[in-house]
């Protein structure tokens, strides 16, 4: 799911924003949560047990700016995409201190910002390490890589296994699984020690000859001609994480 939090407040402003947000999910079908901010200070008491993917922020508010709101963010967190919007152009140059994405002006044009959104959304589907989106039957699903416990190719479709018992599955993929996973394996936590599974070795909690175990009691396989490889692999994995 994406999580996207919007500050404004202006309520009127805050809602057309919100309704912005819903409207361009709804229409391309991705799953996503998203939470509304009358206060900086609320938004940055929130942000204390929950990260958002997106944040889009009104510049000019009370007690604290959207620009000071945006650098406590970058602070924890420095994946995640920050919109600015606002009625004041003077600011734009001010804004670059939280490395936003895009500084749109008020009032905000729909289709514009529908664009924008969209470009987000294919930045967090492509390059943005930290998340993976999928084609469901259900539509887009959007989530953290750190989720993923591992995922497995059967069917013509490959099964997300997540933290908290959650399990989603895509629709026929094109291609092969190896093309599929392959962007996935560019991130140092995965591995492939079988033809049709991609696990996270963070999550792997101990492994024989024949498969790794992993939290909650979950069985990943190891292709007997690949374990010395992937044992090999999972030996450096380990090393680098005990020095980091």
């Amino acid at each position: 799911m994406l999580h996207i939090a919007i500050c404004d407040d202006d309520s009127n402003q805050l809602e057309l924003l919100a309704t912005y947000t819903s409207e361009y999910m709804r229409k391309h079908h991705i799953e996503a949560s998203v939470q509304q901010f009358l206060h900086p200070d609320t938004l940055l008491r929130s942000f204390e047990i929950q990260r958002f993917h997106i944040y889009i922020l009104d510049i000019v508010m009370p007690m604290c700016n959207g620009v000071e709101v945006g650098k406590a963010i970058r602070t924890q967190d420095q994946e995640a995409f920050i919109l600015y919007t606002t009625f004041e152009p003077g600011f734009a140059l001010q804004s670059f201190a939280a490395k936003p994405f895009d500084y749109l002006l008020k009032p905000i044009e729909k289709q514009l910002f529908h664009e924008t959104l969209h470009l987000v959304v294919k930045k967090l589907a492509i390059t943005d390490d930290s998340s993976w989106m999928i084609k469901t039957h259900e539509g887009m699903r959007v989530f953290k890589l750190s989720e993923i416990l591992y995922c497995e190719y059967s069917n013509h479709a490959v099964t997300y296994m997540l933290v908290g018992a959650r399990q989603i599955s895509t629709k026929v993929i094109k291609g092969s699984f190896a093309q599929h996973v392959e962007h996935l394996l560019q991130n140092k936590r995965f591995l492939r020690p079988h033809v049709a599974f991609v696990v996270n070795m963070e999550y792997i909690e101990g492994f024989s000859r024949t498969k790794f175990t992993l939290r909650g009691g979950h069985m990943v396989p190891i292709t007997a001609k690949n374990y010395p490889a992937v044992r090999d692999s999972y030996m450096n994995y380990l090393s680098k994480q005990v020095y980091k």
